[in-house]
């Protein structure tokens, strides 16, 4: 009987490590797929009258480039589908606005994705004039739509997604144009220039999270991959690398202040916990070597400063991205 209970314990643990092993292996492939960026579509939205009822085209990167989507319908990502943009519908006091900071672009017999800083207008029939620093974002996880304030962007991306595995590198094909002047565009203010230069940056993150009795989302830092670029890359660089290191890696000669833990609200990452709330993912520490992790957190900034700061006329492009285990 003993040799029974131990051999079903043991067909158990089989089976479950198997579906484990089946749902990490569909999530990398699709991360993998999704990153040649050679699918895309766009939805066309006409914005409201009072801000000149223009039409305007938001891209994703999955279909088919011959699909349209009209209308207001926000967006929903397909299964299986786990890149996003920050291409965004806003419904603000009723009125509808878009922003589209990330484009596909032709490249050889494909695409890949151009993403961008610039600068958004919005004009009200001469009663508003307002310009807005627009910063490009690719990346894993989700943006809700639509949005309805300005208020806490950071708050608007839920980054990441259920990961188990300990991948070695994220891998892309890419190249930049930076250092552009930082340009502070809030919309409540003229545009002011800042006088430092601004970067894109890339990055993948490995966290271990959980959720106590109130509600609070917890991580420990398991897995850092960050780099930013500071230097123009006009030609393609293919099948570049940037390694994830394990564990704490704060006395590491590689390690800059902004590989840090996400420990202030301005720029801490957000999830929904279990009862549909967006709240702030606390980073309270770094993991100990070994730690299996809960989630992956990939994403391309072409400014690396907060949110309506940036480097105008920053471009990052990628293409090929794909996590290497």
């Amino acid at each position: 009987m003993r040799r029974t209970r131990l051999f079903l314990l043991s067909l158990c643990f089989a089976i479950a490590s198997a579906h484990e092993s089946d749902a990490q292996e569909s999530v990398v492939r699709a991360i993998n797929e999704g990153g040649r960026f050679d699918e895309w579509c766009m939805r066309e939205i006409k914005e409201s009258g009072i801000i000149g009822g223009k039409t305007k085209y938001l891209y994703e990167f999955y279909g088919d480039q011959d699909t349209l989507v009209t209308g207001k319908t926000p967006f929903k990502a397909p299964e299986g589908y786990v890149w996003r943009t920050n291409n965004v519908l806003a419904v603000v006091a009723g009125v509808v606005k878009t922003n589209n900071t990330v484009f596909p672009e032709k490249r050889g017999d494909g695409y890949c994705a151009r993403i961008e800083t610039h600068i958004e207008e919005v004009k009200a029939l001469g009663l508003v004039n307002m310009e807005v620093t627009c910063q490009g974002a690719l990346l894993v996880g989700e943006l809700p739509e639509p949005i309805t304030t300005t208020k806490d962007p950071m708050s608007k991306v839920l980054y990441g997604i259920p990961f188990t595995g300990r991948p070695s590198a994220l891998r892309m094909d890419y190249k930049a144009d930076v250092g552009h002047e930082v340009i502070r565009g809030t919309g409540f203010s003229k545009l002011k220039p800042m006088g430092y230069p601004d970067y894109a940056e890339i990055t993948v993150i490995l966290q271990k999270r959980w959720e106590d009795e109130d509600g609070t989302i917890h991580a420990l830092r398991v897995g850092t991959g960050i780099e930013r670029i500071e230097k123009d890359v006009l030609e393609w660089v293919n099948g570049h690398e940037i390694r994830i290191h394990y564990g704490d890696i704060t006395g590491e000669p590689f390690y800059k202040d902004y590989m840090r833990l996400k420990t202030d609200e301005e720029s801490a990452y957000h999830a929904l916990d279990s009862k549909g709330r967006n709240v702030v993912i606390h980073e309270d520490g770094w993991a100990e070597p070994g730690t299996v992790p809960t989630h992956m957190m990939i994403h391309f900034i072409s400014s690396c400063g907060n949110a309506f700061y940036g480097g105008v006329g920053n471009v990052l492009w990628v293409d090929n991205v794909e996590i290497v285990m």
